[in-house]
């Protein structure tokens, strides 16, 4: 596992990182979550052997980072901000300077390298330099770099920026299949990328540890979290149907987005008013055109969390 205790970085009066303590288990894809500068970079940084900590502590797999750092960075596959390489380098050359980098030698290297290339889709862009690739693809090359030795840890930062929504699609498909026999931290700052990669978040903010938890746990503690919305057939009625809406025991109140003609009914605690909101629907006539429950939304937790409502 990756095993972090008290871990800081002080630049200067400027603390970056403020005593951190967590465990990473095999299995597990955790999300850094953070507004920016909040110190995830920082963070993946320590872990991954780039930063000295000014105090506390990491092992990766049972080294330490500090006095065993060849052994612990052979267990680490880390794509860092940027994704950095040489420029003049074709993709094929980077990634076989890798696989000599990594000791990647025998019958096993080109099988590795073509399996590679295939899970990336680089085949048709190996024989570029890659300062002349898009920035999405040079971020595959980043990626290939950082997989190409099998590790069991992955440090990834920000991993699927500059892709398009088909390429996003692809490398979380290809996280969620290596997460089954590795351990995975990934920094973003998409939502959506927690939701389709992460079965564990960290929020921090300004070096400090402010939720961990599973992204769904997290949802809960959405005001959104087992509210209703409603869209009608005939948008006039909505303030009628929002009068009535707030005199029941489940709801504790409601808003409407004028903009997009919904009515938003939120639960009083330990409530999901959907189906004394369909009763009575039923009752008065009412026609929906849409009606669903709310299962939270991470944006606004996250939100809540860092304070960004108050900013």
């Amino acid at each position: 596992m990756i095993n972090c205790q008290g871990l800081t970085k002080k630049y200067g009066p400027l603390v970056a990182v403020n005593n951190l303590t967590f465990q990473v288990q095999p299995g597990e894809v955790l999300g850094f979550l953070g507004p920016n500068g909040a110190g995830k970079t920082t963070t993946m940084r320590l872990i991954a052997g780039f930063l000295t900590p000014t105090a506390g502590k990491v092992s990766v797999c049972g080294f330490d980072i500090e006095t065993q750092a060849t052994e612990a960075k052979r267990m680490i596959g880390y794509l860092p901000e940027g994704a950095p390489s040489y420029p003049e380098m074709t993709a094929r050359s980077f990634l076989e300077f890798i696989a000599d980098s990594r000791r990647i030698h025998g019958p096993n290297r080109l099988h590795r390298l073509n399996e590679v290339y295939r899970l990336l889709h680089l085949e048709h862009v190996l024989d570029q330099k890659i300062d002349t690739l898009s920035k999405g693809y040079t971020r595959r090359v980043g990626l290939a770099q950082a997989i190409l030795h099998d590790p069991e840890v992955l440090i990834l930062d920000e991993p699927t920026d500059g892709l398009d929504p088909n390429q996003k699609y692809e490398v979380r498909k290809l996280i969620n299949k290596m997460s089954e026999s590795k351990i995975i931290i990934i920094s973003t700052h998409l939502l959506e990328e927690v939701d389709a990669v992460c079965n564990r978040a960290i929020i921090i903010s300004d070096g400090q540890i402010l939720a961990d938890d599973t992204p769904k746990n997290l949802e809960t503690r959405s005001k959104f979290y087992n509210a209703v919305s409603i869209k009608l057939s005939n948008p006039s009625q909505l303030n009628v149907v929002r009068e009535a809406i707030d005199s029941l025991s489940e709801v504790a109140n409601t808003e409407i987005d004028e903009h997009n003609n919904q009515l938003t009914a939120f639960p009083n605690k330990g409530k999901v008013p959907l189906e004394a909101i369909t009763e009575l629907g039923a009752a008065k006539g009412w026609q929906f055109s849409e009606l669903h429950l709310e299962s939270g939304r991470l944006d606004e937790v996250f939100r809540t969390i860092t304070g960004g409502e108050a900013a």
